[in-house]
């Protein structure tokens, strides 16, 4: 029999669990002929989400949770739930079951036809017109920018083979974006629709930072086109200024005219300067990255498996 896992990152998502629980009995009850795993990621919360991970770990064998040292993100804690899971293939969902459990079903029969990645594209969203729009135009740019093909509309709710598992657990770096890296690694994918469902219990934990600071992440990490829009924009700018320059000499020395004052040169000057602010702020982004990285840091520290401390990943010590 094979096992499945659906991983569940969870970052203050106490009042979530009681749907929770009950969504995850409609797939034990519609699918059983697999072998299921729960596996939960605290990741930080401050409320009693690590409670509620507990109780349900010893309550029925199904669930296992990770209990991570602190606040990480949930880039990372997909990270570490990725490494702790056992199952033959992975199902990640978010913890206020926004993504219904309906659709897992079809995800299972198109990774049975051999599709190794098999990703949910929202339908229908409950977000806000500006979300929607502000999500739509990123993955267009994303996808335009990046050499790699990136999926549209497309999150974190999708099934994950084995192969695809392993992929990931060898992608170590801790500024993620792991969107992205579902594209990079490649194999076989296969893209099914889903309505996304309202949140029913607690509250986004997605402000305007946050998704920014995720579409910079993505942005940075797959392509390096900033980078070379700052360097045609100073070269424009050079040209530009050459031309500018051949023109006053012109006007200058041919029709006498005097050189022109002090709004022109100041207009210049701050054109100029906001090229040259935009430009290092592109090279900041990437130099930025470059300092996190070659720190080489682990991505996340475990306070517990299972209430266990010290166990290594579930998936390298299945007992």
């Amino acid at each position: 029999m094979k096992k499945v896992t659906i991983l569940l990152p969870a970052y203050n998502e106490e009042a979530s669990f009681p749907i929770l629980e009950r969504c995850m009995r409609q797939v034990l009850d519609e699918n059983p002929a697999y072998e299921w795993e729960f596996l939960l990621v605290n990741d930080g919360s401050s409320d009693g989400t690590l409670r509620e991970m507990m109780r349900l770990h010893q309550a029925d064998a199904h669930y296992n949770y990770v209990d991570l040292s602190r606040n990480y993100g949930k880039e990372i804690a997909m990270m570490a739930g990725l490494d702790y899971a056992t199952g033959d293939a992975v199902i990640i969902m978010d913890a206020d079951m926004q993504h219904p459990v309906s659709v897992i079903p079809e995800m299972l029969r198109w990774w049975e036809e051999g599709f190794d990645d098999v990703y949910a594209q929202r339908a229908q969203s409950r977000e806000t017109w500006f979300k929607r729009k502000s999500s739509q135009w990123y993955y267009r740019l994303l996808a335009s920018l990046s050499r790699v093909p990136v999926q549209k509309d497309t999150g974190d709710f999708r099934l994950l083979d084995r192969t695809c598992v392993d992929a990931l657990r060898q992608m170590r770096e801790v500024e993620r974006n792991t969107k992205g890296m579902y594209s990079w690694i490649g194999f076989h994918k296969k893209g099914i629709t889903y309505s996304q469902q309202e949140r029913r219990a607690g509250t986004s934990k997605w402000g305007f930072m946050s998704l920014l600071n995720l579409a910079l992440n993505g942005i940075t990490s797959y392509t390096t086109a900033p980078l070379r829009l700052a360097s045609i924009l100073g070269l424009l700018v050079s040209a530009v200024a050459f031309i500018y320059l051949v023109y006053i000499i012109v006007v200058t020395n041919v029709w006498g005219e005097p050189v022109a004052g002090y709004p022109t040169i100041m207009v210049t000057m701050l054109f100029l300067g906001g090229v040259q602010l935009l430009s290092l702020g592109i090279l900041g982004e990437y130099l930025g990255r470059i300092f996190n990285e070659v720190k080489q840091r682990p991505g996340y520290f475990v306070n517990s498996y299972n209430g266990k401390r010290g166990a290594s990943p579930a998936s390298q010590n299945p007992s």
